[in-house]
């Protein structure tokens, strides 16, 4: 299968766009879980990246040794304390009851902690009954979330690494070969795989889509968790997996691209956050 490169052209169809009239809470509500005793920005990284990306409403749920910590980096988090350091049934079941019913989209893994793999499918689960569409990064992507997630709405977002500890297969090194792989298991399972990489691969088996960033500094630890947080605020707004997986990379590398213009291979991931109203501005229109 031939994928296609992604545009401006093409990216401006994929972000929806707000309407004139519409109130708060309209434009999207996203839940964000992740976080442990060693990764703390992880998840708000992701967070501020969704109220980037146009979402109204984002939830950050992290450990609550972890909270106070996350609160104080920016007073933007709606911060929602777990009960425990690490993600167990006893935590999932006191979530689903603590977070809003109305949620959009979630995305769930940067930085967590999973004690028990139960308590991953169990929350995963419970989320897709409530229609929540889905983005999985970091730890939440291992072979048991496989058949729990086929063929629902979800998008999963690994790097090379992961999408072996998954689908327990190495997705190969050349372009040919990492699209072939990423289309053979987008089919197989019928969800959305954004690989991420020098080249990105977004396939859902049957369209795919690649976005070659040639940035080097955006190997720096955290835009990862960017890309994910823009992933589930667009999914927030535009219930198509692969779209919406299509633009949060597009626009993170090209908040990639315009840093490493600026001030060359020495960005923080947290710079991302700063310029993606410049990346996102030219998208904006409002709807009558």
């Amino acid at each position: 299968m031939t994928a296609k490169s992604l545009t401006t052209q093409l990216v401006r169809k994929f972000i929806t766009q707000r309407k004139v009239n519409s109130r708060k809470g309209d434009n999207g509500k996203v839940l964000v879980v992740g976080g442990s005793y060693m990764y703390h920005g992880a998840p708000a990284l992701s967070s501020l990246a969704a109220i980037r990306s146009g979402s109204d409403l984002v939830y950050t749920c992290v450990p609550k040794i972890n909270a106070f910590a996350t609160r104080s980096l920016s007073p933007d988090l709606i911060v929602i304390p777990m009960a425990d350091s690490k993600l167990t049934r006893g935590t999932v079941n006191k979530l689903l009851g603590q977070i809003p019913v109305d949620i959009n989209s979630a995305t769930i893994g940067m930085g967590l902690a999973i004690q028990d793999i139960e308590a991953l499918k169990l929350f995963v689960k419970s989320l897709l009954s409530r229609d929540v569409r889905l983005s999985l990064d970091a730890s939440s992507l291992v072979r048991e979330i496989l058949p729990i997630i086929e063929g629902q709405n979800v998008v999963i977002t690994p790097h090379e690494g992961e999408f072996k500890r998954i689908f327990g297969d190495s997705p190969g090194n050349k372009k040919t070969q990492r699209l072939a792989s990423c289309e053979k298991y987008a089919k197989k399972y019928s969800i959305t795989i954004l690989l991420k990489g020098q080249d990105d691969i977004i396939t859902n088996g049957k369209t795919s889509f690649v976005h070659s960033t040639s940035t080097p500094c955006m190997t720096v630890g955290g835009t990862g968790d960017v890309l994910s947080g823009l992933t589930a605020g667009f999914l927030s707004r535009n219930k198509n997996t692969l779209e919406s997986a299509s633009a949060a990379t597009f626009v993170n590398g090209m908040a990639g691209k315009l840093l490493q213009k600026e001030i060359g291979n020495h960005i923080l991931a947290s710079d991302l956050l700063d310029v993606l109203p410049k990346v996102l501005k030219p998208f904006d229109k409002l709807k009558k």
